[in-house]
């Protein structure tokens, strides 16, 4: 399926208010209800929405701590990225993780109740013995800038 810019229009809008009403939405990208609705249910056809969530507030729940992690890995075969993923993708406390270019491997985002239940992790994570050659951790002071949208129209100006 090719997009245009009709529904580059359409994914912008919607990943900055999931909850927009089809007419809202028609208007803003200048279609009527109907042919929205229809891009919007083919853009989710197609798998260009992978699906809908809130988000949440972490400092009105309680503290919380945000710890970036930067990971080498002892070895670098496939099984050996593998069999690290494969840990790292169960522990909920995994936010993000992103295969590198640069001085290390992997870079982590864990979203902990604290520091302790983050050296935890770290330790059952070596202890284990997942591969993990060093790592480094960066811990989260303040986020001022933190946007959970993508400038769509700007990366695919059709």
């Amino acid at each position: 399926m090719k997009l245009d810019r009709t529904d580059i229009r359409i994914l912008s809008e919607m990943q900055k208010n999931g909850r927009i009403t089809n007419v809202e939405l028609a208007e803003l990208v200048h279609l009527s209800p109907s042919p929205c609705l229809m891009r919007v249910k083919r853009l989710q056809t197609e798998g260009y929405i992978e699906g809908y969530s809130a988000q949440i507030n972490l400092g009105k729940l309680g503290q919380t701590l945000t710890v970036f992690t930067e990971i080498t890995l002892k070895n670098h075969r496939q099984v050996d990225f593998a069999r690290f993923l494969t840990v790292v993708g169960k522990i909920d406390q995994v936010v993000e993780c992103h295969l590198v270019s640069g001085g290390y491997d992997y870079l982590v985002k864990f979203i902990t109740a604290g520091i302790g239940e983050y050296q935890i992790i770290m330790e059952r994570l070596t202890d284990m013995d997942v591969g993990i050659d060093k790592y480094f951790s960066f811990v989260v002071l303040k986020s001022p800038i933190v946007k959970s949208h993508i400038p769509l129209t700007s990366l695919f100006p059709l």
